[in-house]
């Protein structure tokens, strides 16, 4: 006897309560717009520009302590954060880019003065011009919106004997996934450099992928049920495909938990980017892509009605 998650004659009613879905997602971009207008991502130093030190200390000291040490080299604003070991290990960020062999000997030099010698130690340096930042920045935002048009325009493509509808479908629910994944890091402030951008561009990917598997059992039932209307073809396609969704998104979202949970620092932002991706990527493609291509199909019907008469 075989072990069944989900039952086969399940038949939940996702398309119905498509409105609150869609009012719900629709609130969360607005706010997604304006938090980042009015607040912004916590850029990374790859996009802000600046140099980023992280040092590793014998004894346990505070951020204050660090600052104070630093103060007579003029860096300017200085971030310090807990990194690893707490009180032990920290990140020092600060604007004005240094040359990456000189850096870290001068903090070193500086922290000596005020802990002793061998008591602070740089274990890495990271610089990148402003003007460098500034082009990283606008290149990685065009590689998620190019990412985003194209993966729309192969949908459109491979659903075009069925409906163009698909393609518009796929392009708003990636959209969706992108602002839902932005609000979360803006409201978390969770470091957005080069790892958490190609984490952002693995969601689009993985978003597009449970898009085109509940796509095309939608084609596939359309075929076989031309009678039936379109949303009860959708709500049994989403049924077929519950168990596959689940499986699927459940052992990846688990492994994430467990990266976000024990992966240290440096793991965490990308991390809690698929995390929130693969989330939201598996909630679009039921509730924000099909009721998309209802929307549009019932347009065009009411649309050669009008004409019609």
């Amino acid at each position: 006897m075989s072990f069944q998650l989900i039952p086969s004659d399940i038949n939940l009613d996702f398309v119905g309560k498509r409105r609150f879905f869609i009012a719900l997602s629709t609130a969360i971009n607005i706010s997604a717009l304006v938090l980042l207008w009015f607040v912004g991502l916590n850029y990374g130093v790859d996009f802000a520009g600046g140099s980023l030190v992280q040092v590793r200390f014998t004894q346990e000291t505070n951020a204050n302590a660090i600052r104070s040490a630093l103060a007579p080299l003029n860096l300017g604003d200085i971030t310090i954060q807990d990194f690893g070991k707490v009180g032990q290990e920290y990140l020092i960020r600060f604007a004005k880019a240094k040359e990456v062999g000189s850096i870290g000997k001068l903090l070193e030099q500086a922290l000596a003065k005020r802990y002793g010698a061998n008591v602070a130690k740089v274990v890495r340096v990271e610089t990148v011009g402003a003007r460098v930042g500034r082009n990283l920045r606008r290149d990685g935002i065009s590689a998620v919106v190019v990412a985003t048009i194209f993966m729309g325009l192969f949908i459109a493509w491979e659903f075009r004997h069925v409906s163009w509808s698909f393609g518009a479908g796929a392009v708003i629910a990636l959209v969706h996934d992108v602002l839902v994944v932005t609000f979360a890091l803006v409201i978390s402030q969770f470091q957005f450099d080069l790892t958490t951008l190609a984490a952002l561009l693995t969601v689009i990917g993985y978003s597009v992928h449970d898009t085109i598997i509940v796509s095309d059992r939608i084609r596939e039932d359309a075929a076989k049920r031309r009678r039936e209307n379109l949303a009860a073809i959708m709500n049994r396609a989403i049924n077929e495909t519950l168990s596959r969704t689940i499986l699927t998104s459940g052992t990846a979202i688990a492994v994430l938990i467990v990266l976000l949970a024990l992966g240290g620092p440096i793991l965490r932002p990308p991390a809690f980017t698929l995390l929130v991706g693969f989330i939201t990527g598996t909630y679009s493609s039921i509730y924000i892509a099909g009721p998309v291509v209802l929307f549009w199909e019932r347009r065009i019907k009411v649309g050669a009605l009008s004409r019609a008469a």
